[in-house]
């Protein structure tokens, strides 16, 4: 059973929410205060923190969902400048907060550590290691990245293939990882494979592997990426890009659970979820002749639409102040404020590379800037 700390001045907010908590099964605790919660969190292991924002609560390394009668930027911004896992604001949304709590509940140890920065006393390498094992946080909470968290939250359960689309830098590989992550293949291998990174006469070998001898370079067995992702997920990324030849052979091992290696004529059956991603439109690929439609039809069962940032400006700021303690916390450097001015200018740019493009340019201006970030840093280096 889960462990809730609820921490907020108001008697009445602390009972609605321990009555409905523990109505879906959750333990809870309430304290009105910071003491009262640091006499609590420090005798018991919490899976969940939530504060109202007027708690000026320490980083204790359990995820902590904000909650605040205030729904201003800036109130978003710091909160989650302070660790805050959410943002919720007050009148709470009961399922809204209820689908907050699993998130942060399931969220594997290393996004965790990618939402906080590291403390001093933490070697960065040690803060950079921890980042990389796991999935990063989904950032933001406009409806259209609602809406792909609620599709992740609804497909990863089940066995589905899924179709990942959008635009370069918007985050496709960052939901493919949630889409295992959430599975119940969590425990066994995520794999990946860029389609569009290996030359079309090493695509075979690189999925399917190659027997000794199988050609001139090939001087030992090797599994292919379907052997190793057994049991676990394929994430083919760049599908779009891939030959017609491959095409028919992946097709075959999509429909038949099985592959054979390159030089090889013995079958080899694979329990793989294959979760495929694009920045094409295949359907248009597909009438040029370019992609194969009964591939399509095998790949598209769930189709997931990543927004692209311009879609969804008023999460520039929460993804802003994340990555500037990301990039601070790698390069072991204070964080910066960023005037409302600079950051009113950066949510009004085209951000034609996405998310990716955000925070380069947020590392850019880190670098670059004074003191503060202000709006003449972004006019001179954001572009």
């Amino acid at each position: 059973m889960a462990k809730v700390l609820i921490v907020d001045r108001s008697k009445s907010v602390r009972n609605i929410l321990r009555e409905r908590l523990e109505y879906e099964g959750f333990s809870t605790e309430a304290a009105e205060d910071e003491t009262s919660a640091a006499a609590l969190y420090d005798k018991i292991p919490f899976d969940v923190i939530l504060s109202d924002t007027g708690c000026h609560l320490p980083n204790v390394g359990v995820p902590m969902i904000a909650l605040s009668a205030d729904s201003s930027v800036d109130s978003a911004v710091e909160a989650v400048r302070n660790g805050a896992r959410d943002f919720l604001t007050k009148p709470i949304d009961m399922n809204r907060l209820l689908q907050s709590i699993h998130r942060a509940i399931d969220t594997p140890a290393g996004a965790a550590a990618a939402a906080t920065p590291a403390t001093p006393a933490t070697p960065v390498r040690r803060a950079r290691r921890a980042r990389n094992t796991g999935a990063e946080v989904i950032i933001g909470s406009s409806p259209e990245i609602e809406q792909v968290r609620q599709l992740i939250d609804k497909v990863a359960p089940c066995e589905a293939r899924v179709l990942v689309t959008g635009e370069n830098g918007t985050g496709k590989e960052l939901v493919a990882h949630w889409l295992h992550a959430r599975s119940r293949r969590a425990a066994a291998p995520f794999v990946e494979v860029n389609c569009a990174a290996i030359p079309s006469e090493l695509i075979e070998s690189e999925l399917f592997g190659h027997e000794r001898g199988a050609f001139t370079s090939a001087i030992k067995q090797r599994k292919g990426k379907f052997e190793q992702a057994d049991g676990g997920t394929l994430f083919m990324d760049e599908i779009g890009d891939m030959s017609l030849a491959a095409q028919a052979k992946v097709l075959r091992a999509l429909q038949e659970n099985r592959i054979s290696r390159v030089g090889s004529d013995r079958d080899i059956e694979v329990d793989v979820r294959v979760i495929a991603a694009t920045n094409k439109d295949l359907r248009e690929e597909i009438r040029r002749g370019n992609f194969r439609e009964d591939l399509y039809h095998r790949l598209a069962v769930i189709i997931i639409r990543v927004p692209a940032l311009r879609d969804h400006p008023g999460d520039i700021p929460a993804l802003v102040a994340h990555f500037i303690d990301t990039v601070c916390a790698e390069d072991g450097t204070p964080p910066k404020e960023v005037t409302p001015e600079a950051m009113k200018l950066l949510q009004k740019m085209p951000w034609t590379g996405n998310i990716r493009e955000l925070r380069n340019v947020v590392e850019r201006l880190l670098i670059l800037s004074g003191e503060r970030i202000t709006e003449q840093d972004v006019r001179r280096y954001a572009n």
